[in-house]
């Protein structure tokens, strides 16, 4: 993870109040960062359960959208934006207190209008669109357990894009991380996948591998600019701030994909699609739902962990849930787990184990740094007294 002093501010831990306000009293300072410690650790656990539980539902949903009969790629790539409606009430919500909470009787001062960061809401909703779109794809010609393994990819990809715009370094255990990941995608390249759920062409297992891979590219991409954002348009660390990035975003993208859906003529053939999928009508209507809420419950899991930790580090916890889809959809879609994949697998999670170890390396060297930091006080303090 490189130097101490480059590393997000939450990997050192939370910053406690002591520190933000230096005119706080001792009292304060000596109670108040164990309550943020609590804090800290619980939503980093309540963002980590977000992103593992929809990134696994939604993957397995989309996959028997695609079982069941379901043939628009549009749609498909619609619902996993669409279900920004859900955040909604706790945007409005988050609203209100703060504006409850507020003692100050002066009026606050009117703030620019905030053109850079609509311009990144637009540009980062159109770019998940078309990246949405790519991973529909993969997903329609890919068996689940081969489309996750692929995108175990974000990993390397985002630990490069980071390395040039988060000021990410590079050291062995991540660089072992990235080749072993590499490795892992290069194997399902020879992988035939036969007897599984879904029995695609040569073909169309290629191209279904290109999309996924470009996909995972192109999200690791989006990833390390929204940690970006936060660091330099949002500037502020709030749960108001993760509901506001998830929603415009994903606003700016249901706008761009719903444009696709009717000039593409997909929307005209919905209502027979309906009436033709397997499951019936009712299993095809709340497929969608669950599908649209799975996505949206895993954006903001993953939007939470970016601006507490790095993009880096949000990436590690969707590849952390890699094994959860693939042992689903063998039990529930029949998909088949060869010698290929369970190597494949077994990389990936090596890669995976690999990064962690560097986290953990970084964490020691920070805790002995805040050690002999106190120390020095500390006999600084008794040198003063005497």
């Amino acid at each position: 993870m490189g130097e101490a002093q480059h590393l997000p501010s939450e990997i050192n831990g939370p910053k406690t109040e002591a520190a933000k306000s230096p005119n706080n009293t001792t009292s304060s300072s000596s109670s108040s960062p164990s309550f943020i410690q609590y804090k800290w650790w619980i939503q980093m656990l309540i963002y980590a359960f977000f992103v593992i539980a929809g990134q696994s539902v939604g993957t397995l949903l989309g996959r028997l959208y695609f079982d069941k009969s379901g043939s628009s790629k549009w749609l498909a790539t619609l619902v996993q934006v669409v279900g920004f409606p859900v955040l909604l009430p706790f945007q409005l919500l988050n609203k209100n207190n703060h504006i409850t909470t507020g003692t100050s009787t002066t009026p606050p001062a009117k703030k620019p209008f905030p053109y850079a960061l609509i311009g990144f809401y637009i540009t980062v909703g159109v770019f998940l669109a078309a990246d949405c779109m790519l991973y529909s794809i993969g997903l329609q010609y890919l068996p689940v357990t081969t489309y996750t393994l692929i995108c175990a990819t974000q990993l390397g990809f985002n630990a490069v894009f980071s390395f040039f715009l988060n000021k990410q370094k590079f050291t062995p255990y991540i660089v072992n991380s990235l080749v072993l990941l590499t490795i892992s995608s290069v194997l399902l390249v020879f992988q035939t996948d036969t007897g599984d759920s879904n029995k695609a062409s040569k073909s169309k297992f290629t191209i279904g591998f290109l999309c996924t891979l470009a996909a995972s590219a192109g999200y690791a991409l989006m990833l390390s600019l929204t940690q970006l954002a936060f660091q330099r348009i949002i500037k502020k660390e709030t749960l108001r701030a993760v509901v506001d990035m998830t929603v415009y975003q994903s606003l700016v993208a249901t706008c761009a994909i719903l444009i696709g859906l009717f000039a593409s003529g997909d929307w005209g053939k919905l209502s027979a699609e309906m009436e033709g999928y397997k499951s019936g009508r009712v299993s095809y209507v709340m497929n969608l739902f669950w599908t649209a809420v799975s996505w949206q419950v895993f954006s903001v899991g993953c939007t939470g962990l970016i601006f507490q930790v790095s993009s880096l580090f949000s990436n590690v916890i969707s590849i952390l849930g890699l094994p959860v889809a693939p042992v689903l959809a063998v039990i529930f879609l029949r998909d088949k787990l060869t010698g290929v994949k369970a190597v494949a697998m077994l990389l990936a999670i090596w890669g995976f184990v690999s990064y962690m170890y560097q986290h953990y390396i970084d964490d020691l060297k920070i805790k002995e740094e805040k050690k002999r930091f106190c120390d020095d006080e500390h006999v600084s303090e008794v040198g003063l007294v005497n």
